[in-house]
Formats: C-alpha cells, structure tokens, sequence
C-alpha cells in the first residue's frame, strides 16, 4: 500500500527535526583516566592517557605562587573550600605548567584525588553543558582553561562570569576552574581604555568588563625573569637529566641562548635544555 503523501512529508519533518535536535551527551566515566579534554562539537570528553607536564620541583623562581596554588588545590582535594584561581602575567614563566605540575602533585600524593579537564578558549560559551556533565560525578575536578582571553566583539565572558559566580546553579562543588592569561584583567588593555573613553558612564563601562576576573578568588601574577633566576631554571633541567657540562660553558650558552630569543624564561630555559641534550644524542623524557 502506498504511503499518503501527507504522511511522507510528516515523516520528512521529523526525520529533519531529529537532525537538528542537540546530541545526546553520555554520563562522561571521569574514572576512565586522570585528566580529559573537552570537544564540544562531540560533544564528549576525551581521556588523555598521560599528561604533558614537568615535576613541580623544576618550575625555579615561582615558589611563592607555587606553594599558594599548591595549598588551594591540595584544600579543594580534600574537600574543602578552595578558590577559582587566574594564573596571569609574562610569557612563557609556566603559568601552564603549573596548573599541570600541581596536578600530578596532588595525585602522588592523594593517587585519583583530582581529574584534570581541560577546555579550549573557542568552547567556553559551552562551559554550562560540561559543568552539568561534571556535576553528575563524585569526582572532584580542576577545570582549566589555557590562555584565557577576550576581545571587543567578543561577549562569551558574560557567560563565564554566571558560571563562576552568580547563576542560580553556580560553579558545582566538585569543580574548581583554573585559567591562565597574559592579561591581568582577561581583556587587552586598549579596549579597557577605550571602553572609558566612549561610554556615557565610564566607570560603569569598565566595571562590567573587569568585574570577569573579580570572580577568581586567587590572582597570581608571574613576572619576567632577571638573569640568575634564568640561569637557576637551566641548571634545574640539565641537573634533571644528568646533562653534563662544565658551569662556565653552560653559563656561557644558556646566556648566548637568551640573547638570540630576545627573552628570559622558563620556556626559553627548557627549549636550551632540549638543544644541549638533543647536541649530545639525548633525548629527554
């Protein structure tokens, strides 16, 4: 019997209806692994077997942030209260690293204390679907988003704010979000300045747009590095690896090394000690 024509056209809109109809999102098994990527066109969370990261005893000339977002993420660990935390300031100073060292520490320490997810800058309009995902978990979680930022058309900060204060749900209390950023404020400067400029109430204008990082609890600032606290990071690598050098060779190379960057880091540090051991056959874990 041949289908009414009424009933094809019904059967192509629910078949059209059912495309465009949101993805289911399966209760993520935050168990399966120690640290996760968020895809939010999956949408899913993809476990990450092993995490790039450095022991926290090597990130040199740090130590005061070091310790504090040690002691925040150790607190949060245990099930007490602990803050959102912005981990701003110079490149390359292992504001990264850090949120990675410090979560391999708690789970040597506390072994599947802490999950690590991380989400990319271009998803966090997305943040309240991974957050109903995590809220579903007993699994305390360090939320962490690399290089945070926002520009002038950009609105999706609006959303974050909610997510970490405010909204009705709020941040769920086995989640903690860590972010890093080279601005202070999560917006570039001249657009701050700008937004003074041309508004009618000025100070309400920047208000709304600075009020971002007043949710982070912890602000932790990391400052370009001087010439010994440079030199203290190559030593801490090279001792590391058992890289062997004379001192005044090294002092000489690792400084000559600086000088053709045009900067001194963390990251400039680590990328000489991967040519000094790569120069000798090496190959670093």
């Amino acid at each position: 019997m041949t289908e009414p024509d009424h009933l094809k056209t019904l059967r192509r809109i629910a078949d059209a209806l059912e495309r465009l109809a949101p993805k289911a999102v399966a209760r993520p098994d935050l168990a399966a692994a120690d640290a996760f990527v968020w895809h939010a066109a999956g949408p899913v969370l993809e476990p990450v077997p092993q995490v790039n990261h450095v022991a926290v005893e090597l990130l040199v000339g740090i130590d005061r942030v070091r310790d504090i977002l040690l002691d925040n993420t150790r607190r949060f660990a245990g099930g007490h209260a602990a803050n959102n935390a912005l981990l701003w300031g110079a490149r390359g100073m292992g504001k990264s690293s850090l949120v990675k060292a410090v979560h391999a520490r708690i789970n040597r320490e506390r072994p599947r204390a802490l999950a690590l997810v991380e989400i990319h800058r271009e998803d966090v309009p997305t943040l309240p679907a991974l957050l109903a995902l995590l809220r579903q978990s007993t699994r305390r979680c360090v939320l962490f988003c690399d290089d945070l930022s926002f520009d002038s058309a950009d609105t999706s900060y609006k959303s974050l704010k909610a997510v970490l204060e405010g909204g009705i749900e709020g941040r769920p209390a086995n989640v903690i979000f860590y972010a890093t950023s080279n601005r202070r404020h999560l917006m570039p400067r001249d657009m701050i300045d700008n937004e003074r400029s041309t508004a009618i109430n000025p100070s309400e204008a920047v208000e709304e747009k600075v009020s971002l990082s007043d949710r982070f609890g912890l602000w932790l600032g990391f400052h370009n590095c001087s010439q010994d606290e440079y030199l203290a990071m190559v030593r801490g690598y090279v001792q590391h690896h058992r890289l062997t050098l004379d001192e005044e060779t090294l002092v000489a190379r690792a400084i000559e090394w600086a000088a053709t960057r045009g900067a001194r880091s963390g990251r400039v540090a680590w990328q000489f000690v991967q040519d000094l051991a790569g120069a000798t056959g090496r190959t670093l874990d």
